[in-house]
């Protein structure tokens, strides 16, 4: 299944519970067959505590969003957040709310909206830092652009890389995508 490799690729540290979610795009399968394969993992998942949805579907090309939804809920209870995500018409900092207003902005909007980095688990003052510099004046870049804690981060991206790197190599020995998901 195509959709397997992908999030082998683009998830690992989100499957392996170091992250809170994944956003990847993905092209090329017909509307159907993606919806039909994302439906069938999302089923199966669920039961590890993983979520799979399509945030944005724009001809061939479709955003897809993984993440651990108890680790969502928590980093939107993290203080100054739900004040943040107001700011751009989110009523609520429950999961399923939010996601739900985060759903209709990619589909909706022109401009991609950067607040998204809150729901893929960055660090509320680098999503802040990001918006405000326009993506420039960075301290440091690995999976976002770093603005407060660059040493922090760093430890972090690493972590990431290895777990890539690890899930890359199980998957490819012939470790199922069941079998490298952590349970929550």
């Amino acid at each position: 299944m195509l959709l397997e490799k992908y999030l082998i690729m683009h998830c690992a540290p989100t499957l392996a519970s170091l992250k809170t979610a994944s956003l990847f795009c993905i092209e090329g399968l017909p509307q159907e067959e993606l919806a039909r394969q994302v439906e069938a993992l999302d089923c199966r998942l669920e039961r590890k505590g993983i979520r799979l949805l399509v945030l944005k579907h724009r001809g061939a090309r479709a955003w897809l969003y993984v993440c651990r939804k108890s680790q969502l809920q928590a980093d939107l209870r993290k203080p100054g957040v739900a004040r943040f995500l107001a700011r751009y018409g989110y009523e609520s900092a429950e999961a399923a709310g939010a996601l739900q207003r985060l759903q209709q902005r990619m589909e909706r909007g022109e401009q991609f909206p950067h607040e998204i980095g809150v729901f893929l688990g960055y660090p509320l003052g680098d999503v802040i830092g990001f918006i405000r510099n326009g993506g420039r004046n960075c301290k440091c870049t690995g999976c976002w652009k770093v603005y407060c804690n660059a040493g922090e981060a760093q430890k972090q991206f690493a972590r990431f890389r290895k777990c890539r790197d690890i899930y890359a190599r199980l998957w490819s020995e012939g470790r199922s995508l069941w079998q490298l998901t952590v349970a929550a």
